[in-house]
């Protein structure tokens, strides 16, 4: 007994789900939420638990293949499907990690533009794709906003 991949139609893992459910298949199909929708963790893929067979998988409605090594299903260790178990939330969805990110007066460095290599404080997101930063001009905080990916935290030099 192991658990191993299928590849499903797109966006019909819940159908594969139920047929699979129905011919008597033990399934696992993580969910994440992104912003309002609940969509799958691994788009167009479903887990399956194989016990005894496993080749009228590939017949099922919504699968498309079993993912396979030498002809076998490829299998899933249980410690994978256990780390990814574990990080089901209350409502059965995945929490995943949170990106390392910035906060607010946290010192950063700006990697390319006009201010290229100064090093300011982050004061924030100035909208979808910019954050502010404060940089000493003439000896007074001025706000600018720079592009996200332009930002980076500055690490001190230890001397």
């Amino acid at each position: 007994m192991f658990w191993s991949v299928c590849q499903t139609e797109s966006q019909r893992e819940s159908v594969a789900k139920k047929f699979l459910k129905q011919a008597g298949y033990e399934t696992y199909l993580p969910l994440i939420q992104v912003k309002r929708r609940v969509l799958p963790l691994f788009p167009a893929y479903i887990f399956v638990r194989i016990v005894d067979r496993w080749y009228s998988i590939r017949w099922t409605v919504g699968v498309l293949r079993v993912l396979t090594v030498d002809g076998l299903p490829a299998q899933v260790s249980d410690k994978i499907m256990t780390a990814i178990q574990r990080r089901e939330g209350e409502n059965g969805l995945i929490k995943l990690p949170k990106k390392p990110g910035l906060q607010r007066g946290q010192r950063v460095r700006i990697t390319r533009g006009a201010f290229e290599n100064r090093v300011g404080v982050y004061d924030g997101m100035s909208g979808p794709d910019r954050v502010k930063v404060l940089i000493d001009l003439m000896g007074r905080d001025v706000p600018v906003s720079v592009a996200t990916p332009d930002v980076v935290a500055h690490e001190q030099a230890i001397s």
